[in-house]
């Protein structure tokens, strides 16, 4: 098939270069020019393993192109997918500028019949808009389907492959043949493809993700409960995880949630639905609950160094003032660079305002992070370069390269050996054993 992608953000350039390897004749635009000379150039403009791997075989066999040409995009496709930004208002609702945007120009230089997709994350409506918006600069024949996308950052390639479910809203017979045509080939495995109206698709791209965020969100609370009443978090995990009505996926205490589709995607739904009435009482317990969740591992660090400080901390001095803290992971999750809602920011954030010094590495996050903290924070080449002289160690993403880390080397380094284990990647016996103070989420 011959496709076009409106969008080479992460959504946009996942799904044409997925597309391309099953065999379809892909191009990738964007109005971004720096963005397309990158991408023309065999450079990647964010981090997903295997993408580059996909992108430059794609490239060389001329499966897969980028333009700035909107024109040509338009023109030489017969479905198109709209995957452009959705930022959340001030408000927390979908702005859908860049949609509405991509949808007139879409009609402006259609010459015959096109299937549009929405693959962007769009509030419940959203297609009548876009239909409305393509056909104010259009007489031809067109069809409007909604083709929401479920791919967890450092796993898309695989997601998009060997989907668990492909959503597509679509309502006439010709677009429900040829989608069901282009996705064939990814659900060979039984998996299936569900067919349903327009709105029920965009709506179930916000139910899933708000109901995964429910999930870290509930049992953060119940580690914050646990932390209280001296009960394990890990234990109760399992002791609930067994349980196949509620299964083990989502269900790790940590930090909070972060990325680019959790918050946002749960905030436009609170909107939405107040829009129309509707309280939305357990989404805006989510939200609030993750909101606090990443202010906690701070509150921790501020609490031990109040009490070992004790009567030696001069009247009015911040108990964090001249500590350095270390921190293992700027990312919001493993397996990416993304820092959009990370919780290391609010983290971060924190400990500077009280007072204290951060060297802070990351695998692949660097970049990122020096675009957010500059010189405010020492970032380390590695991660025991972090630990040098460091008065504590936070662990904020659970990154592999942390959780078998030399313990003796990291006791030799630091000031203090104290570790705040904002993952509970570590056996709290075992680091004890060897001497350090620890400190986990939800851990007796």
């Amino acid at each position: 098939m011959k496709i076009s992608v409106i969008g080479t953000g992460y959504v946009g350039l996942v799904t044409g270069t997925c597309l391309a390897e099953s065999g379809n004749q892909v191009i990738c635009m964007d109005i971004d020019e720096r963005k397309i000379e990158l991408l023309n150039d065999g450079r990647v403009p964010i981090y997903e393993p295997g993408l580059e791997e996909l992108i430059k075989r794609n490239t060389a066999h001329t499966r897969l192109t980028f333009t700035t040409d909107m024109a040509s995009a338009v023109r030489n496709a017969d479905i198109i997918f709209i995957a452009v930004g959705t930022p959340p208002g001030e408000d927390g609702s979908a702005d859908l500028k860049y949609v509405l945007d991509a949808a007139r120009e879409i009609g402006k230089f259609m010459n015959g019949y096109k299937v549009v997709v929405n693959k962007s994350t769009v509030p419940v409506g959203t297609g009548d808009k876009v239909r409305a918006a393509i056909a104010s600069r259009t007489k031809h024949k067109f069809d409007v389907v909604s083709n929401p996308e479920f791919l967890k950052e450092g796993a898309a390639i695989e997601d998009f492959m060997k989907p668990d479910r492909v959503v597509i809203g679509a309502e006439s017979p010709k677009a429900i043949q040829l989608m069901n045509e282009l996705y064939a080939p990814f659900v060979r495995t039984g998996k299936p493809i569900l067919m349903m109206d327009i709105r029920s698709a965009e709506m179930t791209k916000y139910a899933s993700n708000a109901m995964l965020a429910t999930k870290i969100s509930f049992i953060n609370e119940m580690a914050n409960i646990c932390g209280i009443l001296g009960a394990d978090i890990d234990s109760v995990r399992k002791g609930m995880g067994y349980d196949k009505r509620i299964g083990f996926e989502f269900l790790f205490p940590g930090v909070g949630y972060g990325g680019s589709c959790f918050p946002k995607d749960v905030k436009a739904l609170v909107q939405t639905a107040e829009e129309h009435r509707i309280a939305a009482t357990v989404l805006k317990a989510v939200e609030a609950v993750n909101e606090e969740q990443k202010k906690m591992i701070f509150r921790k660090i501020v609490e031990h160094f109040r009490v070992t400080a004790g009567r030696k901390r001069p009247p009015g001095k911040k108990p964090l003032a001249g500590r350095t803290i270390a921190v293992w992971g700027l990312s919001f999750k493993p397996r990416t660079d993304d820092m959009r809602e990370a919780p290391s920011v609010v983290i971060i954030d924190n400990l500077l305002r009280a007072g204290a010094e951060v060297r802070a590495h990351d695998p692949v996050a660097m970049n990122e992070a020096y675009k957010i903290f500059k010189d405010r924070i020492f970032l380390a080449g590695d991660s025991y370069e972090a630990l040098r002289g460091a008065d504590a160690l936070a662990v904020v993403t659970e990154w592999n390269e942390f959780r078998t880390p030399d313990f003796a080397r990291m006791k030799k380094l630091m000031k203090t050996p104290v570790i705040f284990d904002g993952r509970n990647v570590y056996s709290q016996d075992e680091v004890r054993k060897l001497g350090f103070t620890y400190y986990g989420m939800g851990r007796r």
